[in-house]
């Protein structure tokens, strides 16, 4: 085979994975939008319905370094597959689901796919291109998360305002069959390259570069998601918009939010540390000030351009540092790191929720950009102190000396 064509093989692999992560993060926050249809058909209030979104992320956490040491002596390939077909029978089981019950098993299954994949397939462009452009291919993969999120609450809504909430789900396992098609035709052999055990995880704690890194990705995730779930209600509640120009902000700052993550495929080989905490100072500068600009729905879109476009560029950010933070490899350190990640999702959003329900709207804000704060303070200060020199090729498999996201 020429250069060209296993680059163009490459390539077509990467998409094939990236089309995987749009599905899986689609299928995660499609609840959102399906909660008050979903919990009239199934007979729970909100609040319980609510268990599916927290359900997942939590099978989630634990799910990444399961999954990555008990499949570590497997083909990467067989593995990617796997979680793409148990995409689909999560998928598939939710839509026929008779009980609340049965849903919740189905969300269960999905979070395995989704933090086993995210274990592995995030950080898998290093073994499908050439070094010069892994983040670059790295950045296409974690695209499919901003995409996902510009996609899923109005699909959500729209869905439920002209069908059942179960046609979303259809839609989810079917977008799934195409990519577990894509991949099969796409993806090549990629065996094993290290032996993965519980106490390699452990051992990366001892890194400072790991410290670090999912230290400061846990307050950025805390951060985004306390102020995030309470974008909608702050549009409605404090701008005084109706719901469409909500779902136009959504859209605008999910948009914004792919452009920062391409844009951060190139800064990100030139500069992580720099990237990471300026992106970090920006996204608490822009939700601080949301508050004060409730006045001006102009000047609310843009913040919201500006916060959507920072937050694009800090899941890649994150990653990139995690997977360099490994000696035994990216998959040590990205199997810590969606673990932390998810934790981190659900932590905002009940932090947010106690902000809000005890000082209001505004006072949420105020809190997510303070954790955004020192997030960014403990990144600069002890990432700085030992920091080792990122490869130029920003090869995510490259060791470093002294070993690194949602960013």
């Amino acid at each position: 085979m020429t250069t060209t064509a296993s680059s163009r093989r490459g390539w077509l692999s990467v998409l094939s994975v990236a089309l995987g992560s749009f599905v899986l993060v689609l299928s995660e926050f499609l609840p959102i939008g399906l909660l008050p249809s979903i919990a009239r058909e199934l007979h729970v209030d909100i609040g319980t319905a609510g268990l599916m979104v927290v359900f997942t992320g939590l099978t989630g956490a634990v799910a990444a370094p399961v999954v990555t040491v008990a499949t570590s002596r497997l083909d990467r390939r067989t593995v990617l597959l796997a979680l793409t077909v148990l995409l689909v029978v999560a998928d598939a089981l939710a839509a026929v689901a008779p009980t609340f019950g049965v849903l919740l098993v189905a969300r269960m299954l999905l979070g395995v796919g989704i933090g086993g994949f995210w274990a592995i397939g995030a950080g898998i462009a290093g073994r499908l291109v050439e070094p010069p452009a892994v983040i670059r291919a790295t950045s296409f993969i974690t695209a499919g998360v901003s995409v996902a999120t510009v996609v899923s609450l109005p699909l959500g809504a729209f869905v439920s305002s002209l069908a059942s909430w179960r046609l979303a789900f259809v839609i989810g396992g079917a977008l799934g069959l195409v990519a577990l098609v894509l991949q099969i035709a796409m993806l090549p052999s990629i065996p094993s390259s290290q032996r993965v055990r519980f106490s390699t995880l452990a051992g990366l704690l001892r890194v400072q570069r790991a410290r670090v890194g999912l230290i400061a990705a846990a307050f950025l995730f805390i951060a985004q998601f306390a102020a995030y779930t309470y974008v909608a209600p702050y549009l409605e509640e404090l701008v005084r918009v109706g719901p469409d120009t909500v779902t136009l902000a959504l859209l605008v700052f999910g948009i914004a939010g792919i452009a920062g993550n391409f844009v951060a495929g190139f800064t990100l080989s030139r500069n992580v540390i720099g990237t990471i905490g300026v992106a970090k100072v920006v996204l608490a500068a822009a939700v601080v000030l949301l508050p004060f600009a409730a006045h001006s729905v102009v000047g609310v879109f843009a913040l919201l351009v500006v916060w959507g476009f920072v937050w694009g560029a800090l899941p890649l950010g994150t990653q990139t540092w995690m997977s360099t933070a490994s000696p035994a490899g990216a998959e040590s350190g990205l199997a810590l790191f969606v673990t932390t990640i998810q934790l981190a999702i659900a932590a905002g959003s009940v932090l947010g929720g106690a902000a809000v329900t005890s000082f209001g709207l505004s006072a949420d804000f105020w809190f997510s950009g303070a954790v955004a704060v020192v997030g960014a303070v403990v990144l600069l200060t002890l990432g700085l102190r030992r920091s080792s020199a990122i490869p130029q090729t920003g090869t995510p498999t490259a060791p470093t000396p002294v070993p690194m996201p949602a960013d």
